[in-house]
């Protein structure tokens, strides 16, 4: 098994019923979605006991995630190995057709929150698509007081949190501790922190058909989670590293993971030797090569770079963006 896990590997998506979702992620996904309900959320990698990644063809077809790193941590994790005992990124695509919650996810600073096995949460999105009537809600506006988020209405969202119309290829950081929402018509990559623990404060009044009832809220722990310091949040100052042929631009940067978009269309390496790359096809295609062999990469593919890989070359077909992103090494 080790000497196949040199090379890139392709998981399947886990498609994931959200009564706020929609049906556009098929486009992303280059296949139908199941089912004709509302699909939120799409798993594109998951080291997750509830919904794990499965490697979707070659030899190790049907493998999960979790199961090549428990045969061998240091050829898919290289130098994080010693850190993580698990893959550490969850990486998603969201379709939000109505508003996704209010909501926050604990920090390293609440441990009575975040069960076993999980971890504090923080993540970034890029948009991908967007309408006029768009919203990203981020952080709190001046003086918000924690009885102004107990008391959250329809009418008094707008009065505690800043909100901006998202523009295609905006990239946001919600940190733990950031009251966060985002709906009406966006779609994101979502890269986060391997956990899903999230505790709302309001659900716009959504009523879930599944059950004929609103979805419960778990405000006081919410709370608890909320930095009240945290001020307004707007979309990242892209930090350009590389011009000409190709263009490459940082879009998000924190102690869990940082994230790149890179747009040519003359080839370049991708990856890092000894640590592990995911790359997302966002726009355009190409290949990725490695050893001799091309791995596709068409609007919305994804592949994972795992440590041992080291670095490869994207060929793209004409013009072409990715999405490279990897954890820091500290």
């Amino acid at each position: 098994m080790t000497e196949t896990i040199f090379t890139p590997l392709r998981f399947e998506p886990i498609c994931q019923y959200r009564l706020w979702g929609g049906r556009r992620l098929a486009g992303w996904l280059g296949a139908p979605l199941p089912g004709d309900g509302p699909i939120g959320e799409a798993w594109l990698l998951s080291d997750r006991d509830d919904n794990p990644s499965r490697v979707s063809d070659g030899p190790l077809r049907g493998s999960t995630l979790a199961k090549l790193i428990e045969a061998s941590p240091t050829a898919i994790l290289g130098n994080l190995a010693p850190r993580f005992r698990r893959f550490p990124l969850l990486l998603k695509y969201l379709d939000v057709s109505a508003m996704l919650s209010v909501q926050v996810h604990p920090s390293d600073h609440q441990p009575d929150l975040i069960p076993e096995r999980e971890t504090a949460k923080t993540e970034g999105w890029v948009v991908l698509e967007a309408e006029p009537r768009s919203r990203i809600y981020a952080g709190l506006q001046p003086g918000v007081a924690a009885s102004a988020l107990r008391a959250l209405s329809q009418a008094t969202v707008d009065d505690a949190l800043p909100s901006f119309t998202p523009s295609l290829g905006e990239s946001v950081l919600i940190e733990a501790g950031d009251v966060h929402s985002l709906g009406d018509g966006v779609v994101v990559l979502e890269v986060q922190q391997n956990s899903d623990v999230t505790f709302r404060l309001y659900d716009w009044d959504h009523i879930d058909p599944k059950t004929n009832a609103h979805r419960p809220l778990q405000v006081e722990q919410a709370l608890r989670c909320v930095n009240l310091a945290q001020g307004v949040i707007r979309p990242t100052v892209p930090q350009t590293e590389e011009t000409g042929s190709v263009r490459r631009d940082r879009l998000l940067d924190c102690p869990h993971f940082r994230l790149w978009r890179i747009t040519a269309s003359v080839p370049y390496p991708v990856g890092r030797a000894d640590t592990p790359t995911v790359l997302v096809c966002i726009d355009g295609s190409g290949n990725v090569e490695h050893d001799h062999r091309d791995f596709a990469m068409n609007k919305g593919a994804v592949l994972l770079l795992p440590a041992a890989t080291g670095v490869c070359r994207f060929r793209p077909e004409g013009d072409a963006t990715l999405i490279e992103i990897m954890v820091p090494h500290s």
